[in-house]
């Protein structure tokens, strides 16, 4: 297998995997978020994605609107639609010290929304095709997708947005706060809930922005999002929890891992990721990207 290997070669699949990775970091981001606040799992973050890029779709289908124009249409939507989503499932439930009411409610949450897509568009996978969708650009002799470009720009932007909102404005401190210590946060006069909402209604803008890049590159399906969702949570794992720069990093690096094991073992680029994601946790559990530090 060697000899067939060349600067090209890998830089494509280098390339490939970092483009695809991007929209696996901006989903690690908002599980990275949500389960900051809350302490859970919030499996529904892939049924909410796809559940976006079928928005995107029907935007493009039935009104040609491009899937980047739906995207900042969204944002605001996605917001206020996160905030309902916490108010009347979740808060109630983000009160209680077992944390499994809250996971089985995402789950149900999951498992609607998918039935529900199954329902308005079929199980039959969708996709968008664009005026730019098949055009790409040479860099360094290797064709670059426009599309895959776009998505990577896109998560870049997403993840800058998110890390100036935590640390410049004073809601976002709120919310690195609630991360770091619940107790201490109220005792200083954070509201938990409020800080909640508003984690909540950020990583489903997040699931937005993942959703359209996702319907602008690839085809989707009602029951994408399960998967979708295991492969955030494994670039969350990678990059360490609370660390948005490593959300986006151990999304990338997922994406490389298995553009990579997929062409050298074909058929095994999920089975590698999952490995590679059992080996962090047994010997890194904190993260690949999050510093140590040792104790005297």
């Amino acid at each position: 297998m060697l000899e067939i290997l060349s600067f090209r070669l890998v830089g494509e699949l280098l390339l490939n995997g970092l483009l695809f990775g991007a929209m696996y970091g901006v989903a690690a981001i908002g599980l990275s978020l949500i389960f900051g606040t809350m302490r859970i799992i919030f499996l529904a973050q892939g049924a909410m994605i796809v559940l976006a890029g079928y928005c995107a779709y029907w935007a493009f289908a039935l009104l040609g609107v491009d899937p980047y124009v739906t995207m900042i249409a969204l944002l605001p939507v996605s917001l206020v639609v996160g905030a309902a989503i916490y108010q009347l499932l979740f808060r109630r439930a983000a009160a209680i010290e077992d944390k499994n009411t809250s996971l089985l409610i995402a789950v149900g949450l999951m498992f609607m929304l998918e039935s529900l897509m199954s329902v308005a568009w079929t199980p039959d996978p969708r996709s968008i095709t664009t005026s730019y969708t098949a055009t790409s650009f040479v860099v360094g002799g290797m064709p670059v997708s426009i599309t895959r470009s776009i998505a990577f720009v896109v998560a870049l932007v997403a993840t800058a947005v998110v890390t100036l909102f935590l640390k410049r404005t004073l809601i976002g401190k709120a919310v690195r706060a609630v991360s770091e210590n619940m107790t201490s946060a109220m005792l200083v006069g954070i509201s938990p809930h409020r800080v909640n909402m508003v984690a909540f209604a950020v990583g489903i803008a997040l699931a937005g922005v993942a959703g359209c890049t996702l319907a602008s590159t690839y085809a989707i399906d009602p029951y994408f999002g399960f998967l979708f969702s295991l492969k955030a949570l494994i670039a969350l794992a990678l990059g360490g929890l609370g660390n948005v720069g490593g959300a986006l990093a151990g999304g990338l690096l997922l994406g490389v891992i298995e553009s990579g094991s997929s062409f050298f073992i074909p058929g095994w680029g999920d089975a590698i990721g999952y490995l590679v994601f059992l080996l962090v946790l047994m010997f890194r559990p904190e993260g690949l990207f999050v510093r140590t530090v040792k104790k005297a």
